[in-house]
C-alpha cells in the first residue's frame, strides 16, 4: 500500500509544497518583517519627536496668548491710570479755583499735584499742552521743556509726533522710545495717550515692553520645565532619549547632568568631523535622519556605536527638539522575531511531514479503490458501485460517481425530449430577435432625426464649420462655411481643400493643416472676401483623434472678428487723438505766453511817441502776425479740449438763421445750399459760439472740396440712442441732437479719413491752410460730450456727422440781460501774478500806462502772503495755470473772500483740464491788448463774483 506510485507521488509532493512554502515565507516574509520592525521601532521615535513638538508648539501659542492677555491687560490698566488722573486734575483745579486761586494758578497747581501720581513701582503721569511743552512730568528734566527738543538714538523728535496722533485721533496707543526715570538709557515703551481738548492738553502713561518681555519669558521658563518633566516620562526603545538645544549651541534640556544646561557646541561627530551641533541643525524639518558614531554609557570614550537622530526646529522659542536613539538597539527587535520565526518553521515542517504521510494513506486508498471501479464501468459494466461509504470528501466522491453512474443511464432515455425542447427554445429566441430588429429600427430613426437637429444647430452658428478628413476631403460642412465660399453644401462634400479654398489659400494655409492632421492644434487669422467686402476671420483647426490615438481628420472653426479689429483700430486712433491733444494744449499755452510777450511789447513800441516812423512798417505787419498766431492757438486749443466753455440750452432755429446768412454770403453762386431742420428739434447743450465756430469751419471745408460747385446740405434731427452705435467710438445710451453736413465733392480720401482729425493736416491747396479746422470741431465735440464721424456718400460727397447730448424738454430762452458799460473807478494798487517774468513785465507795463499802481509776484503763495498783508490791494490780474498745487482760480477766490469789491480779471491762453466750462471771473484770453485790460479791469464784472460763482458757493 505505502509503495504504490500514487502514494508516493502524493507525500513527495505534499513534502515540497511545505517546503517551498516555508522557504517562500522565510525568503519573502522574515526581511520584509525585519525591516518593518525597524521601521516601527524608528517610526516610535518618529512620533514620540513629534508628539514632544506639537507640545512644545501649543506652549509657544500659549505663551503668545499670554503676552497678548498680559498687554491687554496693560491697556486696561493704563486706560484706568489715565482717566482717574484726569478726575485727580479736575478735582485739583475746582479745589484751587474755590480756594480763590486764578485759572491760570489753579491749572499750574493741579498739574504739579500730579506729578506726585505714580502706581506700580515705575508708572507715573505725563501732560503736555498743545504747543509740546510739558507741563506736568515727575522728572525735573523733562518739568517744563518743550518736547520738540527731545530727540531719539536718530535725532528725531519723540513726542510730537505722539501728541499729534493723539490730537488727531482723541486718544490712542502708541508706541516709542522713552527712559525709565532717572536713567538715560532708552527703552520701547508702549503708552497711553489721550487729547482733552477741554483742557487743551494731551495726557498719557505708558509701561515699558521689556516689563512686558519678562513676564512672557517666565512663562517661557516654566513651559521649559513642564517638557523637561514629560522627557522623564519618555522612553525610546531601551536606552533612547529626547533633549532640547538653542541656536547658540545651548543645551536646554538634557537627561545627562553632565550636558544638561552646558554650551556643546564643540563637540565633534567623528563621522564627518563637524560638530554635533552643525550636523543636527542641517537635517532639521527636513525628515531626514543624522547617522553618527558615539560612545556607550557602558563603553566610555570608543566612539563606535552607531547612533540615529532625528531633529525638529521651532522658531517661536528657537529650540531645537531632538530624538536620540542607537542603531543596535532598533534592530534589536528584528533580531528576536527573525529567531522566533526560523524555530517555528523547522517545527512546523517536521509536524507537517508527519502529518503528510498519515494524510496520503487515508487519502489514497479510496482513490485506487475509485480508480478500479472506473476501469470496469469504462469496459461496459454500468451496474458496479464503488462500495465506499465514508462521511467525508472521498466518500461524497465515491456516492457522486455512483449517481453519475446512474444518470447517465437516465440521460440516454431522456436525451430526446431535450432535443425537442430545445427546438421550441431556438423558435422562441427567432421571435425575440425579431422584435429586437425592429427596436434597432426604430433607434436608427431616432438617430438621423437628431443628426439633423445638431446639423440645423451647426447651421444657425455664426461661425463657419467643416469637417476634413486625413485625406484634405470635407466630410461636413455647416451653412456658413458653404456661404462664406460662395457654394452650396452639397457640392462641397468630398471634394478637397484646395478645390474649395483655391490655390493661393490653400497654400497660405497648408502648414496649419499638416500641423493639424499630425496632431497640433493652431490658431490664426485669415482674411476673406464675402459678398464683395473684406472680412478678418479667425481660424482654428483643431485635430480629431479617437481614443486610439491616430488622427482621422480636422475640425475647422472660423469665426468674423471684422468688427473686433475696427474696434481695435478706432479704440488706436482715440489714444493717438488723445496725445496729439495733450501736446497741442502744452504748445499753446507756451506759444500764447511768447505771443503775449511779443504783442505787448510791439503795441508799446508803436505807442510810444519816440518810436521812429519808418518802423511803423516793420511793426504793423509784425502785430498782424502775433493776431494770426492767437487765431492759431485758439484753435489748437480746441482741438486740445482746453478752450472755456459756457454750455448752455442752445435755441437751434434761431442760431441757425444767424449762421444761415453769414454762410451764405461767404459761397459762391455756384453752390446751392440747403438747411433741413425737424420741427420739434430738441435743444442741444453745448457753447453756442463753438457750435457756431464749428459750423462755419465744416461748411468752408466743404465749399473747398466743391472747386465746380454744387449741392452743400446741413441737416439737423432728433436721435434717441438705446441700442449700439459707433462713431468716432461707442456712442452712450441718450438723447442726442444729429447734425450732418454733406456736400457733393470728390469725398474724403482713405489718407483723409484717417487723419482728418490730426492738427495742421489739410488737403487744401493754399499755402495758408492751417489744418485746423476739423481738429477744432473735433475738440470742441468731444469736449462737449459728442461724438463725430466722417463718410463718403454712395452718391458722391462727403458727409461729417455729429451728435451733440441735448435735453428733449423745451425750455424758453431767457431774455438777454443788458451789459452793463464800464463804470469810472480810480486806479488803485493792483496785484499782477504770472510765473513768467516777460509776461509780466508786459502787463506790468500797460497797468503803468493805464494810470495802476503795480506791485508783482510770480507764485500763488507769495499773492496770498501779499494779500493778507497789504490791505491796499484793489485789483488782480492773474494767470490761471500756475506751477505747484495752487492756480490762479484758487488765489482769485481766497482775494474775493479777503477783498469783496475789488476787480478780479483772470489771464489764460490755456485751461486746465479739471477746470472746464465757464469761468466763474471775468477771462482775458493771450495774448490781449491794454485797451482790452483796462475795460475789463473797470467793468462791474471784475468787481462782482459771476452767477457761476454764486452757484459754487
Amino acid at each position: 500500500m505505502l509503495t504504490s506510485h500514487l502514494t508516493h507521488r502524493f507525500l513527495f509532493g505534499i513534502f515540497g509544497i511545505i517546503v517551498a512554502i516555508i522557504a517562500a515565507f522565510y525568503l519573502y516574509s522574515v526581511p520584509l518583517i525585519k525591516s518593518n520592525v525597524f521601521e516601527i521601532e524608528r517610526n516610535a521615535s518618529r512620533i514620540a519627536l513629534n508628539n514632544v513638538f506639537e507640545l512644545a508648539s501649543k506652549m509657544h501659542n500659549s505663551s503668545l496668548e499670554y503676552r497678548e492677555q498680559v498687554l491687554n491687560a496693560h491697556r486696561q490698566r493704563l486706560t484706568t491710570v489715565v482717566e482717574t488722573a484726569l478726575f485727580f486734575f479736575e478735582k485739583q483745579y475746582q479745589l484751587a479755583r474755590t480756594g480763590g486761586m486764578s485759572d491760570q494758578r489753579a491749572r499750574e497747581h493741579a498739574f504739579s499735584q500730579m506729578r506726585e501720581l505714580s502706581y506700580g513701582g515705575d508708572g507715573y503721569i505725563w501732560v503736555a499742552d498743545e504747543n509740546y511743552t510739558l507741563v506736568s512730568h515727575p522728572d525735573d528734566t523733562y518739568q517744563g521743556r518743550n518736547a520738540s527738543e527731545l530727540v531719539d538714538e536718530q535725532g528725531e523728535p519723540i513726542i510730537p509726533d505722539v501728541i499729534r496722533a493723539a490730537m488727531r485721533d482723541g486718544e490712542g496707543f502708541y508706541n516709542y522710545r522713552w527712559n525709565r526715570l532717572y536713567e538715560e538709557r532708552k527703552l520701547e515703551k508702549f503708552s497711553y495717550v489721550k487729547y482733552v481738548p477741554d483742557w487743551h492738553f494731551t495726557i498719557g502713561s505708558g509701561v515699558y515692553i521689556d516689563d512686558i518681555e519678562r513676564e512672557v519669558e517666565a512663562r517661557r521658563q516654566q513651559a521649559l520645565s513642564e517638557l523637561r518633566e514629560a522627557f522623564a516620562e519618555i522612553k525610546i526603545a531601551e536606552t533612547g532619549y529626547l533633549f532640547i538645544f538653542d541656536s547658540s549651541g545651548r543645551m536646554l534640556v538634557h537627561p545627562n547632568p553632565n550636558i544638561d544646561g552646558e554650551v556643546f557646541r564643540s563637540l565633534k561627530n567623528p563621522v564627518t568631523g563637524n560638530t554635533i551641533m552643525a550636523d543636527l541643525i542641517s537635517v532639521a524639518d527636513s525628515g531626514r535622519e543624522l547617522y553618527y558614531k558615539w560612545d556607550r554609557p557602558t563603553d566610555p570614550g570608543r566612539y563606535r556605536y552607531e547612533k540615529v537622530s532625528l531633529v525638529r526646529y521651532l522658531p517661536g522659542f528657537d529650540w531645537y527638539i531632538c530624538s536620540s536613539v542607537y542603531l543596535e538597539e532598533l534592530q534589536a527587535g528584528s533580531r528576536v522575531l527573525t529567531d522566533r520565526i526560523l524555530v517555528i518553521a523547522t517545527i512546523a515542517l517536521l509536524a507537517a511531514c508527519l502529518l503528510a504521510l498519515v494524510f496520503v494513506n487515508f487519502v489514497t486508498r479510496p482513490i485506487r479503490r475509485l480508480s478500479e471501479t472506473a476501469h470496469r464501468i469504462s469496459s461496459g459494466q454500468l451496474d458496479v458501485t464503488t462500495e465506499i461509504s465514508r462521511d467525508d470528501e472521498i466518500g461524497v466522491l465515491a456516492r457522486a460517481f455512483d449517481r453519475m453512474v446512474d444518470r447517465l443511464r437516465q440521460n440516454i432515455t431522456q436525451l430526446d425530449v431535450k432535443v425537442s425542447e430545445r427546438t421550441e427554445e431556438l423558435d422562441q429566441r427567432n421571435r425575440q430577435l425579431s422584435q429586437a430588429m425592429q427596436e434597432i429600427s426604430q433607434t436608427s430613426q431616432n438617430l438621423r432625426l437628431m443628426e439633423e437637429r445638431q446639423r440645423l444647430i451647426l447651421d444657425a452658428l455664426p461661425a463657419q464649420i467643416a469637417y476634413i478628413d486625413h485625406n484634405k476631403r470635407y466630410v461636413f460642412v455647416n451653412e456658413g462655411y458653404a456661404t462664406a465660399f460662395g457654394r452650396s453644401k452639397e457640392r462641397i462634400i468630398g471634394r478637397h481643400l484646395e478645390e474649395i479654398v483655391g490655390a493661393r489659400m490653400y497654400t497660405d494655409i497648408e502648414t496649419q493643416v499638416e500641423n493639424a492632421l499630425s496632431g497640433i492644434a493652431s490658431t490664426f487669422e485669415y482674411p476673406l472676401t464675402v459678398d464683395g467686402e473684406r472680412r478678418i476671420t479667425k481660424r482654428t483647426l483643431i485635430p480629431f483623434a479617437p481614443e486610439s490615438g491616430q488622427v482621422l481628420g480636422l475640425i475647422n472653426l472660423s469665426l468674423d472678428i471684422t468688427a473686433e479689429r475696427e474696434g481695435e483700430r478706432r479704440l488706436q486712433a482715440a489714444q493717438k487723438m488723445h496725445t496729439v491733444g495733450q501736446l497741442a494744449g502744452g504748445l499753446s499755452h507756451d506759444f500764447n505766453n511768447l505771443l503775449s510777450i511779443l504783442q505787448g511789447n510791439l503795441i508799446a513800441l508803436k505807442d510810444d511817441p519816440d518810436t521812429p516812423e519808418e518802423l511803423f512798417r516793420y511793426i504793423e505787419p509784425a502785430i498782424r502776425a502775433t493776431h494770426r498766431g492767437a487765431d492759431i492757438t485758439r484753435r489748437l486749443l480746441a482741438f486740445a479740449r482746453r478752450q472755456p466753455l459756457s454750455p448752455t440750452r442752445i435755441d437751434l432755429p434761431s442760431l441757425t438763421g444767424e449762421c444761415r446768412a453769414l454762410i451764405g454770403s461767404s459761397l459762391p453762386s455756384d453752390i446751392q445750399l440747403d438747411i433741413k431742420m425737424a420741427d420739434d428739434i430738441w435743444q442741444p447743450i453745448v457753447d453756442a459760439g463753438q457750435l457756431e465756430d464749428a459750423l462755419v469751419n465744416l461748411t468752408f471745408n466743404a465749399r473747398a472740396a466743391m472747386k465746380q460747385g454744387g449741392q452743400l446740405e446741413i441737416a439737423l434731427a432728433n436721435r434717441h440712442i438705446d441700442e449700439t452705435l459707433i462713431l468716432d467710438e461707442q456712442v452712450k445710451p441718450g438723447d442726442y441732437v444729429e447734425l450732418n453736413v454733406c456736400d457733393t465733392g470728390p469725398g474724403f480720401t482713405q489718407e483723409a479719413m484717417e487723419r482728418a482729425f490730426e492738427p495742421f493736416f489739410t488737403t487744401h491747396e493754399k499755402e495758408n491752410s492751417s489744418g485746423l479746422g476739423l481738429s477744432m470741431v473735433y475738440g470742441f465735440v468731444k469736449q462737449s460730450q459728442g461724438y463725430i464721424a466722417l463718410s463718403n456718400r454712395t452718391t458722391g460727397g462727403a458727409c461729417i456727422t455729429l451728435l451733440l447730448p441735448a435735453d428733449p424738454n423745451r425750455y424758453s430762452p431767457e431774455a438777454p440781460k443788458q451789459t452793463e458799460g464800464p463804470t469810472a473807478h480810480d486806479p488803485g494798487l493792483v496785484l499782477v501774478l504770472d510765473d513768467d517774468r516777460d509776461v509780466r513785465a508786459v502787463i506790468r507795463g500797460q497797468l503803468l500806462a493805464l494810470g495802476y499802481q503795480v506791485i508783482e509776484c510770480s507764485t500763488p503763495e507769495e499773492a496770498l502772503e501779499l494779500v493778507s498783508t497789504l490791505p491796499e490791494i484793489d485789483g488782480l490780474v492773474s494767470d490761471i495755470v500756475m506751477p505747484g498745487s495752487l492756480s490762479g482760480y484758487d488765489v482769485a477766490a481766497r482775494f474775493r473772500q479777503a477783498r469783496p469789491d475789488a476787480a478780479i480779471v483772470l489771464v489764460s491762453g490755456f485751461t486746465p483740464a479739471n477746470r472746464q466750462g465757464a469761468s466763474p471771473y471775468p477771462l482775458l484770453r493771450k495774448p490781449f491788448t491794454q485797451q482790452a485790460l483796462g475795460q475789463l479791469l473797470a467793468s462791474p464784472q471784475a468787481r462782482k463774483a459771476s452767477d457761476h460763482q454764486q452757484q459754487e458757493k
